[in-house]
């Protein structure tokens, strides 16, 4: 294969010289320059980009680690996905099946220099674990955690989850029902400590309607259906972990012939697409925007730059079922 030696020996020129006239970067007289483009079209040459990601010592490429393709993740990867792209920047998945040894494999990948940073939707091993390969590149998690070395673009939940709650108690509703998700997660934590404070600004019994915990697919939201019929129609309104649980409650009531609202409401979490079909009311959560708030944070370390962070917020979606 021809190289950049023989490109600069063909156009009488030095290889410093002929790099600077393909890369476009340094000074180099017009002659020179068109010298050196005519030999390197005439034998179809391209800078090989491994050989100068090497000289750079960066790849340009950060590793991206989740457990599935659930629709929220999915989400997160497409804006990640995007803002890496419009800056040059490759991503490399690593889908771990909530497996640990393969969220190690993603962390020897860094360690290794395989990929400049890693970004992880979630993972299980310790956080110890994770922040301890932080020294060989920026690792920034959208899990919520707190520690130093490995940034989270996370967003309280307690601020959308008193969003709903709100919403639920201006529409009347009093005995809701809260469906978390995992109840060590500290968003799950979150949302435990604004049904607290919800019931005591307005002086609610917390205790009026059971609530659920590791709750997080439609089969639970369906399961959520039939259980409030068997229960003795206890809850007049369910907050529920997200649009899963929301779309697996909403779609089982209707096949038992039940009314949302009028039997009760549900506030769903998150805003996926399929919301807008079932007419759920719910949170938006912008994933998105946190995705290139994950990137900006990794390229400021790789580039060593400051760039501005997207301000988030969450955002009430009223539809029919409350």
């Amino acid at each position: 294969m021809t190289n950049i030696q023989e490109i600069a020996r063909r156009a009488g020129v030095s290889p410093s010289t002929a790099s600077r006239a393909l890369s476009g970067k340094g000074y180099v007289s017009e002659e020179k320059k068109l010298r050196v483009l005519e030999v390197a079209r005439q034998f179809d040459y391209v800078p090989n980009a491994n050989a100068v990601l090497l000289k750079s010592g960066t790849t340009r490429r950060i590793g991206l680690v989740a457990p599935s393709f659930e629709e929220s993740v999915s989400l997160f990867t497409g804006g990640f996905v995007r803002a890496a792209q419009e800056n040059g920047y490759t991503v490399t998945l690593f889908m771990t099946g909530f497996d640990t040894a393969k969220e190690r494999e993603a962390l020897e990948g860094l360690r290794r220099k395989q990929v400049d940073a890693l970004v992880f939707v979630m993972f299980l091993s310790g956080l110890p674990t994770i922040a301890s390969y932080a020294k060989y590149g920026p690792i920034v998690s959208w899990q919520r955690v707190v520690h130093e070395e490995v940034p989270s673009v996370f967003m309280d939940q307690y601020d959308g989850y008193m969003l709903g709650l709100e919403h639920l108690h201006a529409r009347g509703y009093r005995r809701i029902c809260n469906v978390y998700g995992v109840g060590t997660r500290l968003n799950t934590q979150s949302r435990i400590e604004a049904f607290a404070d919800f019931c005591r600004k307005y002086d609610l019994d917390p205790q009026a309607a059971p609530s659920f915990m590791e709750r997080g697919t439609t089969a639970h939201g369906e399961e959520l259906a039939r259980w409030w019929l068997e229960s003795g129609r206890i809850p007049d309104a369910f907050a529920t972990t997200n649009d899963q649980v929301a779309a697996g409650l909403v779609a089982e009531a209707r096949r038992l012939g039940l009314r949302v609202p009028e039997d009760f409401a549900v506030c769903g979490f998150d805003n996926l697409d399929f919301a807008h079909l079932l007419d759920l009311t719910t949170i938006h959560y912008p994933v998105d925007e946190q995705a290139a708030n994950a990137f900006a944070m990794i390229r400021s370390r790789i580039e060593d730059i400051e760039l501005p962070l997207r301000p988030l917020n969450f955002r009430l979606v009223e539809r029919a079922t409350t």
